[in-house]
């Protein structure tokens, strides 16, 4: 699927971090980018390289999350655009942050950020551990078989996997 034929409720990990980010206040895509660094704060959980965050800020403007505020003297000369989120942005970042991963393999990097970014947005996240946790539990349940086959080393990841998301989100609650 091509970018620009991609809908709003389409955005990739990165693009809704990218959102979470400047839903924080209005900032600038360098800012935004030094955030999503590997050793940022919301790049340890999912990162990205700068020309890929301005990218995504480039998509987030196009379907009207995000909006131009003004424009300002940058360090290294040139301006900076500052944006901000929008209400439209705002209303899907909320719905988002609050819709549990339904993968598994998702609560490391989905999850985690919509964890994370919801703390600091200072929203409530005791429904979305809940509803995680049912998520997890049914995986965990359609895992776990009366007679497992000797060696299976993919089941086995899958279950240990399971059980450390399914602790994990106990020490949440």
């Amino acid at each position: 699927m091509s970018r620009s034929s991609r809908t709003a409720s389409e955005l990739l990990l990165g693009e809704w971090a990218c959102l979470g980010i400047v839903a924080q206040g209005p900032t600038h895509g360098f800012a935004v980018a030094a955030r999503l660094k590997v050793d940022g704060d919301i790049g340890r959980i999912w990162s990205l390289t700068r020309p890929l965050t301005y990218r995504a800020i480039d998509h987030l403007m196009a379907i009207g999350y995000v909006e131009p505020v003004r424009e300002e003297q940058g360090v290294a000369g040139g301006n900076r655009t500052i944006i901000r989120i929008t209400r439209t942005g705002r209303s899907h970042l909320v719905r988002w942050l609050g819709t549990p991963t339904t993968h598994l393999r998702d609560v490391r990097s989905e999850f985690l950020l919509k964890l994370t970014l919801g703390e600091m947005l200072g929203l409530e996240d005791r429904a979305l551990i809940r509803d995680q946790k049912k998520i997890v539990d049914r995986i965990l349940k359609g895992l776990i078989s009366p007679t497992p086959e000797k060696n299976d080393h993919v089941m086995a990841w899958r279950i240990e996997t399971a059980e450390a998301a399914r602790r994990f989100l106990d020490q949440l609650s």
